[in-house]
């Protein structure tokens, strides 16, 4: 019953430390008060029950546990090896420096094959598969990296860097509290968890799109300045206000006439379509690129 006692005084925590974050509706949070209290009474423990606790925390007991057989074997790398998977790592920063990193990641990947229990090469791979939004090899790299080492916050603020990336904003929460746990002064852990706490906050109410991005955004600006001379675009805008201020077209007291818009606004699409078919996409990854900041980063 002892170790029961250890498991659920775990749980108990991980849920009272969950009822404490901002991300949760009060509903939600009074939900998990309940559940530790229904916890506290079925086993008989309280919060004063320090003794129960364990040296590491439930996710990341759990984290180790999942990725165990994961990580390649303990090796018997020679000196000579680990040397050289050092050098295969510098090598990699500077491929990482010069903006180039497929083959950033090909020389991680030969680092790790000499010396495959170095945390660091996972991580610093990590980051150069983010650059390529190969973000689910990047959080594999990193759940490695952070079961070879448990305490390695770089690991975590780049897995929330990732995460944030795919919208996967509440674990991408989740992974920079831990970061910040491990290096509480670290500003850019700050700066990207205020960033997803905001995110995780816009989900599902539609505000999540970054107008100010948009509007300055090169590709935008350019694509809209070459519509502007396109005749057809001119004598649809032309028709557009003409309708606003009740022209001929005008309904009663010069409200504009709703199917003449919607086909207004039909036209202009197609037009955005043909003009620039890739804009959409090129918008979303600029968007994407600006919303967490990683640029700074150093490798290492």
């Amino acid at each position: 019953m002892s170790s029961i006692k250890h498991l659920v005084y775990a749980v108990i925590r991980f849920l009272r430390e969950q009822s404490q974050m901002d991300t949760y509706t009060s509903d939600e949070q009074e939900s998990l008060e309940v559940a530790i209290q229904c916890l506290e009474t079925v086993f008989k423990i309280s919060p004063e029950d320090t003794h129960l606790a364990v040296s590491q925390p439930l996710t990341e007991l759990f984290t180790n546990s999942i990725h165990k057989n994961d990580i390649l074997p303990l090796s018997n790398s020679v000196p000579e090896d680990v040397g050289k998977a050092d050098q295969l790592k510098d090598e990699g920063n500077n491929h990482m420096k010069e903006e180039n990193y497929a083959a950033a990641v090909d020389c991680y990947t030969q680092a790790i094959e000499l010396d495959p229990n170095n945390a660091v090469y996972y991580c610093n791979r990590a980051a150069a598969q983010s650059k390529l939004s190969h973000y689910t090899d990047a959080i594999k790299d990193c759940e490695k990296a952070i079961a070879i080492d448990s305490k390695y916050s770089k690991a975590y603020g780049r897995m929330g860097l990732a995460l944030t990336a795919m919208n996967k904003f509440e674990e991408a929460v989740t992974s920079y509290q831990k970061a910040l746990d491990l290096d509480p002064e670290n500003d850019s852990y700050k700066s990207n968890l205020k960033i997803a706490e905001q995110k995780l906050r816009e989900t599902g109410t539609g505000l999540s799109f970054d107008m100010a991005s948009l509007i300055n955004n090169p590709a935008f600006i350019s694509m809209a300045a070459s519509l502007m001379q396109n005749p057809q675009v001119q004598q649809l805008m032309s028709g557009m206000m003409t309708n606003a201020i009740g022209g001929p077209a005008a309904g009663v007291g010069g409200l504009t006439d709703l199917s003449s818009l919607i086909q207004a606004g039909q036209q202009f699409a197609q037009q955005i379509q043909q003009q620039n078919p890739e804009l959409i996409e090129q918008l979303r990854n600029h968007i994407r690129s600006r919303s967490f900041s990683s640029s700074t980063e150093e490798h290492s």
